[in-house]
């Protein structure tokens, strides 16, 4: 379902907590945009998304992460939407013509990248091959946890921003 930008600052408060939580798996985001409405135009909601997404701390960051599910898997650790489940496997489509021995390398690293940080590897996915996302991967892991952090919430920052595009069916 996609919303034109009235509609969502006509749903029940219930309803576009909802909605939001389609495009970022942290409740505090999805509140705070919630509570934000109504918004004058797209540009307003991705900058109060921005806005609220950097004003956030570490565990609603890590609370959005566990509603992705890793790279080249279908499923995340949180309850996913069907609308965002779908929109994980169509970023995510460059893995799938990978060759089996890429397939298992981004298995195997993103296990040691969850052991080596405590969460899964994120990145904006879109446009993305699957060896391009391994590079990504594997440099990434050289990064001290503090540093990853902020760029792993910078990459779910840009995949919010492409959810809510989704959503307003721009």
């Amino acid at each position: 379902m996609t919303l034109r930008l009235n509609q969502l600052n006509e749903l029940s408060a219930e309803q576009a907590e909802a909605e939001f939580l389609k495009c970022c798996g942290s409740r505090s985001w999805a509140r705070a945009l919630t509570d934000a409405r109504p918004f004058t135009d797209a540009d307003a909601l991705f900058r109060e998304a921005g806005r609220v997404w950097w004003s956030l701390g570490d565990e609603d960051w890590l609370e959005a992460f566990r509603a992705h599910p890793k790279i080249g898997e279908q499923r995340a650790a949180a309850v996913q939407s069907e609308q965002a489940r779908s929109w994980s496997a169509q970023e995510q489509s460059g893995i799938q013509d990978a060759a089996t021995v890429t397939k298992a390398a981004l298995a195997a690293r993103n296990q040691e990248y969850e052991q080596r940080f405590g969460f899964i590897f994120i990145v904006c996915a879109t446009g993305k091959t699957s060896a391009e996302m391994l590079a990504i991967l594997n440099e990434r892991m050289c990064n001290d946890a503090g540093a990853e952090l902020r760029i792993a919430a910078e990459e779910q920052r840009k995949i919010t921003r492409l959810r809510l595009e989704k959503l307003l069916n721009h």
